[in-house]
């Protein structure tokens, strides 16, 4: 690993002049490209301290040996360079786009002497159209059938179009008026390449030309008596017209434009595009990156070179940049990428992000798409059985562990400035979720609060306590309080003691672990979620034959992992150290860098960037996190719809809010007479004395808020 600071150069050497610059490995080869409009305040970015860098960037700089840099005289050529520099080098660091399937294109041969249509994938050939991508290849050779009648173009091989040629015979498609025949000359090369022409230009969105051309022919034809002549031009109008009706309509405008659009995570993006040609989406295409950086505007830059990096200006190819590029953020350097794209158009190009209308509607299709593309990528990546393999091998290599952690569990705290704290507990086995095994916590703190505020903690899930005023749960004191709960209870079932739900706080024979709903009375309950694999207990562990009762916690995982840096890992610890538990390891994942933190070490464990042990890793982190934050905004909308009459037995909604409407406030309510309660329709003596002795109990009036409107009343 080298030191930055032994190739750095001068600042004063590094001119001030738009340009690209080259980081180079000790053997001398391009590691990372990048451009700048001015190369002094942007190579000297990488100098700075190591830590205040990307992940991906630290290790770029400190793999390279050599910087060196060329000045150019405008933004738009050092674009042009760094994709010309990108596509030399193939550098390791800089961010590759990788096609999520392998897409077949319409490709016409326009360098050649007679121009073929075929169906071709791969990398992209000098002096060819190209039209699409396609979904699939029967798509093409579908929409290629019907339009050869109208377009009789070449699409045999060279070796079929030679072996014709010396037989003086075309093959079948020549028969049956489906090719022009150049190889036995029924047209001249000029002919041909005219006909491939037309061609193109329909493929381009140049369609109304064409359809009016044939319908004024048939109809000269009938109004000549020429019937079988009008017939033949009638078929192709069908034969084209099908084609067309095959591309769907999208915009009604005539608009041609391609529509970006991507969903990310920490780690990756998907990238969509559609491409709308005369209004209609002549084909898609999505790629999965690796993200470099959270500069989405540098990452759609960087797209916009990949996509449009291969335009053949010399041999017509300009139709491949459309008049407008919508995207879901500007580019990090907008003007000179506007202008990159206006010089391979030969026209005025627009990039921006659509607002409103049709195209923002698109815009939100494709997206769409792009989230449906990254969930396939991580489910087809987390399925695959050798690459869980490898995640636990590299888990148990980098922690030093002396077996595979088979079964992981991982932790999170939510909250919101410490009220409402919950925190959640999720479960992979085998390097695959077990929603099953998943838990929820309400983290109760010192005086079993659970750091509600006021009269909203007042609710069956809070505690014994609830209802007092709680001051701020820290992340590091509900961690600790969760894990003492896990463990204890695990020691507990472990030995068969089973005599009191740690979880909960109440008698196991007071089954009062799971409501009628699924939710939870107690502070751990099951999983209520939409993606959970099980709605009770019942599902998660052995059964206890003393009690009848599930044992939740009768399997210890074989590695803990806590979200959180130094300080939450030296916390959990602690718990595991006063419980006795010495077989379960512990470490915790920074979010920031990605950092493995082990207890009690004075450096982080730093995983691979690209490492699989780290991917699985950063699953169960983001699991859990899920997992949490989904409760707390349950528990967070329960207490802001709360009220002081919630806790009244016998009184619903309906009634609630007939008192609310007679009375106007909970104030004027606490202030009546049980008598005055009775003239509420539906409210008799006995309710009426409960809600009297309910209110005058409750303390200071708390405003109520209005069960349909969310309004506060008072």
């Amino acid at each position: 690993m080298a030191d930055p600071t032994t190739y750095r150069p001068r600042p004063g050497e590094i001119p001030l002049d738009p340009g690209v610059y080259r980081f180079r490995d000790a053997h001398g080869r391009v590691i990372y490209v990048g451009k700048a409009k001015s190369l002094r305040p942007r190579l000297s970015s990488y100098f700075q301290d190591l830590a205040a860098l990307h992940p991906r960037t630290a290790t770029m700089v400190t793999s390279a040996a050599s910087v060196e840099w060329t000045v150019v005289r405008t933004e738009v050529e050092a674009l042009a360079l760094e994709y010309s520099w990108i596509k030399e080098f193939d550098p390791r660091f800089n961010v590759k786009y990788r096609d999520d399937k392998s897409y077949p294109f319409l490709a016409v041969t326009m360098g050649e002497e007679f121009p073929r249509a075929q169906v071709m994938r791969g990398a992209k050939r000098r002096g060819t159209r190209y039209f699409g991508p396609y979904g699939h290849a029967w798509a093409i050779r579908e929409t290629l059938d019907l339009l050869l009648r109208v377009f009789p173009i070449r699409t045999c091989s060279a070796g079929v179009f030679k072996r014709a040629a010396a037989s003086g015979r075309p093959c079948l498609l020549g028969y049956i008026d489906k090719c022009s025949a150049p190889c036995v000359g029924r047209v001249t090369a000029e002919e041909h390449r005219a006909i491939a022409e037309d061609f193109c230009d329909f493929m381009s969105g140049d369609t109304s030309r064409f359809s009016k051309r044939l319908e004024a022919r048939m109809r000269e034809a009938a109004t000549n008596l020429e019937f079988e002549e009008a017939a033949r031009l009638r078929d192709d109008l069908t034969a084209m017209r099908k084609a067309l009706e095959k591309q769907a309509v999208v915009l009604g405008d005539a608009t041609d434009a391609d529509v970006f659009a991507l969903a990310d995570d920490d780690l990756e993006a998907a990238v969509q595009v559609f491409h709308v040609r005369g209004g209609r989406i002549r084909g898609q295409r999505g790629w999965v990156v690796e993200k470099e950086s959270e500069d989405l505007p540098l990452l759609i830059e960087h797209l916009l070179q990949q996509v449009y990096g291969d335009v053949d200006q010399e041999n017509g190819d300009r139709h491949a940049v459309p008049r407008e590029v919508l995207v879901p953020i500007l580019p990090a350097d907008r003007e000179a990428v506007v202008s990159w794209l206006s010089g391979l158009r030969g026209s005025a190009v627009s990039v921006r992000v659509p607002q409103r209308g049709d195209k923002r509607s698109l815009m939100e299709t494709v997206r769409r798409n792009a989230e449906q593309s990254l969930t396939r990528h991580k489910v087809a990546r987390a399925g695959d059985l050798t690459l869980r393999s490898q995640a636990l091998k590299e888990l148990q290599d980098y922690l030093g562990l002396a077996e595979a952690p088979l079964r992981i569990e991982g932790y999170d705290v939510s909250h919101v400035q410490g009220t409402n704290v919950v925190a959640s507990m999720v479960v992979f086995e085998d390097g695959l979720a077990r929603k099953g095994e998943y838990r929820r916590f309400i983290v109760r703190g010192a005086n079993g609060s659970g750091g509600a505020n006021g009269h909203h903690a007042a609710d069956s899930e809070s505690g014994p306590e609830s209802g007092t005023e709680a001051g701020a749960v820290d992340d590091t004191a509900a961690m600790r309080e969760v894990l003492t709960r896990r463990f204890r209870r695990y020691l507990e079932e472990a030995e068969g003691i089973g005599d009191l739900d740690l979880a909960t706080g109440v008698e196991p024979g007071d089954d009062a672990t799971a409501s009628p709903a699924g939710g939870s009375v107690g502070g751990v309950g099951p999983v209520v979620d939409a993606d959970a694999g099980a709605d009770d207990d019942r599902a998660s562990g052995p059964i206890d034959p003393a009690t009848g009762r599930p044992r939740r916690f009768a399997y210890p995982p074989s590695l803990v992992v806590v979200d959180g840096g130094l300080p939450q890992v030296n916390a959990a610890q602690a718990v595991l150290d006063e419980l006795g538990i010495e077989e379960v390891a512990l470490v915790g994942l920074a979010k920031r860098l990605e950092e493995v933190w082990l207890p009690r070490t004075e450096y982080p464990v730093i995983l691979p960037r690209t490492s699989e042990g780290l991917y699985l890793l950063q699953r169960l982190r983001d699991e859990a996190h899920r997992f949490a934050i989904t409760f707390h905004r349950q528990r967070r909308s329960k207490a802001m719809t709360a009220s002081q009459l919630d806790g009244v037995p016998g009184l619903g909604a309906a009634r609630q809010r007939a008192l609310l409407r007679h009375f106007g406030s909970v104030k004027r309510l606490r202030a009546a007479a049980a008598e005055d309660i009775m003239a509420v329709p539906g409210i008799g003596p006995a309710l009426a004395a409960a809600i009297v002795a309910h209110l005058s109990e409750g303390g200071p009036a708390q405003p109520a808020v209005s069960l349909t409107t969310g309004e506060i009343l008072e």
